[in-house]
């Protein structure tokens, strides 16, 4: 997920760079998002993972 949201950001570059601005603005958007919901899911990730370790294998 992490590598999707660095590949919009390129192409959002790239666009930029171009003279394509509504179309760089737009991946820039869609690159914020990927991003947000990379670190949610991380962090959910990180915590799950702890609690469930302790449930079952501290026994």
């Amino acid at each position: 997920m992490l590598q999707l949201a660095v590949f919009l950001l390129v192409v959002a570059l790239l666009a930029g760079l171009l003279g394509f601005g509504g179309l760089a603005g737009s991946f820039i958007g869609l690159a914020k998002i990927v991003f947000f919901v990379f670190l949610i899911l991380a962090v959910l990730s990180f915590f799950g993972g702890n609690v469930f370790r302790r449930r079952y294998f501290w026994q």
